[in-house]
């Protein structure tokens, strides 16, 4: 029998401990220097170069953070703004004038 369709497998959780990404940013501030050594960079040149990409890593870090702060953030307002159109009697009027039936011309 075969395994379940990507529509019954179950979903990564939403905030797990580490994230992908975050565990792929680690892996690669280790393994670029220690390749770096490995092919004849000097020690200095590697630690430069895991050290810019620790701090590109951060900024980065910290630009998705705001930038899912401000979409949850809009989300919430669209959410709230729906329930507040959403919340009235469901009785309002169109705007605009109304035009009497008599007014109409028939075809």
């Amino acid at each position: 029998m075969p395994g379940p369709t990507i529509a019954q497998r179950p979903s990564a959780p939403a905030h797990p401990d580490a994230p992908l990404p975050a565990r792929w940013a680690a892996f690669s501030c280790v393994l670029v220097p220690l390749a770096l050594v490995w092919y004849g960079s000097s020690a200095a040149g590697a630690v430069g170069a895991a050290l810019g990409l620790a701090a590109i890593t951060a900024a980065c870090r910290v630009l998705l953070g705001q930038s899912e702060r401000g979409a949850a953030q809009l989300h919430s307002e669209q959410c709230r703004a729906h329930r507040d159109r959403s919340a009235g009697s469901g009785q309002e009027a169109p705007a605009g004038p109304r035009r009497a039936e008599s007014d109409t011309p028939v075809g």
